[in-house]
């Protein structure tokens, strides 16, 4: 079947262009909402809108059917500018079953369109979504919104009659149905998704002919029925030049994975346990064995991070990911790449807590547990992506920090930046970072090794095992200066404390000095870091266009700080910092710069909505003007 078989390339509806538009797909996690968003995303990017995306998925397995624990859904915002943001309120809402109503009908904005399969508000799916009596029927409620009551499970059977499907196999293609009526609601092409449809079931036709029949179903329903009178078009952004594709921060750090393998011509080992929302890291890894990564999925996380520690005593580029409960169990394994002043990166891809918590939400509520979480005085560097296509580039800083000192870093991303999406450009192979990689092949103290012998930024060389003449040994007790020799002397001990602690400090040499967006003084100064960057960054230009004296700081380098970032601090009357948790990063602030920082917390599994920010800048700097 053709894309003109599929769907008509002409409408007899008039369309209203739209700036940008929010659309969220909620249903059962077995209504393949994940699927319908990622296609509405896809097709987006591809006609050259900016996207954002944020996933929300149930930490069940498989949830009851038809309860408020099992909803899944998928938020998107597309746009003919560029955003930063999966949008505050929703626009356009298909809700599948009472219970994804129940749970997302509060972000539909009052006069906002609402698509339900009105095929499952029957009394059992009402009762177990906590409904006395079906909303659709009550006035108040209809008159809130552009409601469309669409018998959505009737419709695909229709569409898919005479295929040989089970009623089972025919309700899975409802997915399909809703996404072809929402194409035609945003004059969608929906030419990558029957793309993808073709390669995903090839060896299906059945099903195949069966989804994309659904997909046309619901083209056709909106533009042949009469309660959908107009339809609407977002206009391609003008974004920079250059070959684009959507992108995931789990995504983005594999390919930087490779990217790693292609600039420096080492093997990058990949070192992970199951967890979310880290393992996408793993399974993407795991697909770039032609680039020279190699992934190994261990039988724990301390066995992980331990095989890591081996790698990067190999010589190799050692790499392991996890989420805030496999951090903890990482800690001693952390610890000893430390001790043993090896290079290797740890990513955090951080997640509600504290213990198994909120497995499938986000959060940031890490930064102190990374920076402190090991016994003894135990600094590591610390860095953090903002967006998912930054991950890209900072799982490769982490690396040519981790080489620089010769010293774990830590990287830090999370549930938001690595499930979202945005467009990213692909860069050329001459846009990589270089990252300087030297081995030892001589002896360096008068025909001997001394594996500790330091430079003048205290970094002790990295001997490949096996060398002749460089023979040493490493372990977790503490080392002797020089030799690396077992040593207890107290003195020593400061000593090597003191040398660790600083090499870390002295990386604040080879960071970027932190830049600030707006004046570079007045009255507010908002600090961010990591997933909070997009919110922050559209309340503060929001804020700068209503002619309020505020900038905005995101700090991609947490330890150390930016050289800068103490001078920066005192240029404004006062400091805002929004973050996912109860004030870390401004108790790190308050101890390290003596600035009297306010804070803006929020730990409900979800990223900050933007007036939450505008309304906290408004307030601050209401406190600021003369009575």
């Amino acid at each position: 079947m053709s894309t003109e078989e599929v769907i008509p390339q002409t409408s007899r509806k008039p369309i209203q262009e739209l700036e940008t538009v929010v659309v969220r797909f909620a249903g059962d996690s077995g209504d393949g909402m994940q699927l319908a968003g990622m296609q509405m995303t896809n097709v987006s990017a591809a006609f050259g809108n900016d996207v954002s995306t944020l996933p929300d998925f149930p930490a069940e397995i498989r949830a009851p059917a038809g309860t408020t624990a099992g909803v899944s859904g998928y938020q998107l915002c597309f746009s003919a500018h560029d955003i930063y943001t999966p949008g505050d309120e929703v626009d356009t809402l298909v809700a599948m079953n009472p219970a994804a109503l129940r749970t997302n009908i509060a972000d539909l904005k009052r006069g906002g369109t609402l698509i339900v399969n009105e095929d499952a508000f029957e009394p059992n799916n009402l009762r177990k979504a906590g409904y006395d009596s079906n909303p659709l029927d009550d006035p108040k409620f209809v008159s809130s919104y552009r409601v469309f009551r669409v018998p959505m499970t009737r419709l695909t059977r229709d569409a898919v009659k005479g295929l040989g499907l089970s009623v089972k196999e025919a309700d899975r293609c409802k997915n399909f149905f809703a996404l072809g009526l929402v194409y035609w609601l945003y004059d969608r092409d929906p030419t990558p998704t029957i793309n993808w449809a073709k390669q995903k079931f090839a060896k299906s036709p059945a099903i195949l002919e069966a989804n994309l029949r659904a997909l046309k179903a619901g083209w056709n329903y909106g533009e042949s029925t009469e309660a959908f009178t107009v339809h609407y078009r977002v206009p391609p952004a003008k974004l920079p030049p250059g070959r684009y594709r959507k992108i995931s921060g789990n995504e983005a750090i594999a390919y930087g994975l490779a990217a790693l393998a292609h600039t420096t011509g080492k093997t990058v080992f990949y070192a992970g346990y199951p967890i979310t929302p880290a393992s996408d890291i793993l399974h993407g890894a795991a697909r770039l064995k032609n680039f020279n990564v190699i992934t190994f999925q261990a039988e724990d996380e301390i066995a992980a991070m331990s095989s890591v520690v081996g790698a990067a005593f190999s010589g190799q580029l050692a790499v392991t990911g996890s989420s805030g409960p496999g951090i903890c169990l990482k800690a001693e394994a952390m610890g000893l790449g430390l001790m043993t002043e090896l290079p290797m990166v740890i990513i955090d891809v951080q997640r509600g807590g504290p213990s198994t918590g909120l497995p499938t939400k986000t959060e940031q509520a890490d930064l102190l547990l990374v920076m402190f979480g090991r016994n003894g005085d135990a600094p590591l560097p610390v860095v953090a992506a903002a967006t998912p296509g930054d991950c890209f580039w900072m799982i490769q800083e982490a690396m040519r920090l981790a080489v620089e000192a010769m010293v774990p870093v830590v990287l830090l991303s999370d549930g938001y930046i690595a499930n979202g999406a945005e467009p990213w450009r692909i860069p050329s192979l001459d846009e990589l970072p270089e990252i300087k990689i030297e081995h030892p092949t001589a002896p360096n103290d008068d025909g001997r090794f001394l594996p500790y012998l330091r430079d003048e930024r205290l970094r002790r060389p990295w001997a490949i095992p096996g060398t002749p003449g460089l023979e040493h040994r490493l372990g977790g007790l503490e080392k002797e200066d020089g030799t690396g020799n077992v040593c207890y002397d107290p003195q020593n001990h400061q000593r090597m404390t003191e040398i660790r602690a600083k090499k870390v400090a002295l990386l604040a040499d080879v960071i970027p000095e932190q830049d600030v967006h707006g004046p570079e003084q007045g009255d507010l100064l908002v600090v961010s870091w990591g997933g909070t960057f997009g919110s922050v960054r559209t309340a503060v230009e929001q804020c700068q266009r209503e002619g309020l004296a505020v900038a905005h700081a995101h700090l991609r380098y947490l330890n150390p700080f930016p050289k800068n970032l103490g001078e920066i601090l005192q240029q404004y009357k006062t400091v805002l910092v929004p973050e996912l948790n109860t004030g870390q990063l401004r108790l790190l602030l308050r101890s390290r710069f003596l600035v009297d920082a306010h804070g803006l917390n929020k730990i409900q599994g979800k990223p900050f909505l933007v007036h939450e920010i505008t309304d906290k800048i408004h307030e601050l700097v209401g406190e600021l003007q003369p009575v």
